[in-house]
């Protein structure tokens, strides 16, 4: 489905009933918007891992404006901002008051900006390995320091500096850096959910040749008013879980948990004890 948006067309999916019977009466579930991360990437790494979670929420994918199914535009407005607006501008288009909010590296800035600017509209807040603000980018590039091959450290140049050339170098990039994302990465096993992303290197190349080198939140996250499950990854190369630590202890309402055994793609490395983190937490701060 597409919804023309401000100055956008976004691409948005639903998966699961909001209205289900519960006895003599029906009974509306919690609706959770899932923010995808890259930049550059788009929804379709959250499926199938986050469909166990739709008997007790309607999920609400989406991609964001220059990225996966939504419309192209000037690369200008590709923005952390925009990207904010966008989601809200989609929460009104849907007629939804308060929605749970899901956002994993990346989108985890936007979850969180999202939750400090409409508060009021947030539920819930989950953010999965994800950062508060820029110091994010040298810690990564010295934890690639020491764990990275050479190969890893070559392209990771281009991210950053943000200039990769088109969708086949990014997608190299992904390839080469697997083992660096997931612990349990298995070279020999078909890699489907990279294989059947759309990616788009100008939105990543402006994330990172751009505005994520002065991105902060830090000073807005007291302004979160929604329960929030911080999760960390312990050994997440570029969102390290010191910064889940932080963000946990800025928001006022929050509970933090670090995945002993994952890198940075979670969903990946641990997905049971993800989706049970995130059940359980919106069951128990109702």
């Amino acid at each position: 489905m597409r919804a023309k948006l401000r100055d956008t067309e976004i691409y948005f999916d639903i998966e699961g009933a909001g209205l289900v019977p519960d006895g003599p009466r029906m009974r509306e579930k919690p609706v959770a918007f899932l923010v995808h991360g890259g930049p550059g990437a788009d929804h379709s790494s959250f499926k199938p891992t986050f469909s166990a979670l739709s008997p007790k929420m309607q999920l609400v994918y989406f991609d964001h404006r220059g990225q996966g199914r939504s419309a192209r535009g000037p690369k200008e407005t590709y923005t952390l901002d925009n990207n904010v607006e966008d989601m809200e501008a989609l929460r009104q288009h849907l007629g939804l008051n308060q929605i749970v909010v899901i956002g994993a590296s990346y989108g985890g800035m936007v979850a969180l900006t999202y939750a400090s600017r409409y508060p009021q509209h947030v539920s819930h807040l989950i953010a999965i390995v994800t950062v508060p603000d820029f110091r994010f980018l040298d810690r990564a590039k010295s934890i690639l320091a020491e764990r990275g091959n050479d190969a890893q450290k070559a392209i990771a140049q281009r991210l950053w500096e943000g200039n990769f050339e088109n969708e086949e170098q990014l997608r190299e990039y992904f390839k080469i850096t697997r083992s660096l994302y997931s612990i349990t990465y298995d070279p020999d096993s078909p890699q489907k959910s990279w294989d059947r992303a759309i990616v788009s290197p100008d939105a990543i190349n402006v994330a990172f040749g751009g505005f994520l080198r002065t991105y902060d939140i830090r000073s807005e996250l007291p302004k979160i008013t929604a329960p929030t499950l911080v999760i960390g990854a312990r050994h997440d190369w570029i969102c390290p879980p010191e910064f889940s630590e932080e963000i946990a202890n800025a928001i006022p309402n929050s509970d933090l948990r670090i995945f002993e055994h994952s890198g940075h793609a979670v969903r990946a490395d641990e997905p049971e004890a993800l989706l049970d983190a995130i059940a359980g937490f919106i069951v128990y701060k109702r």
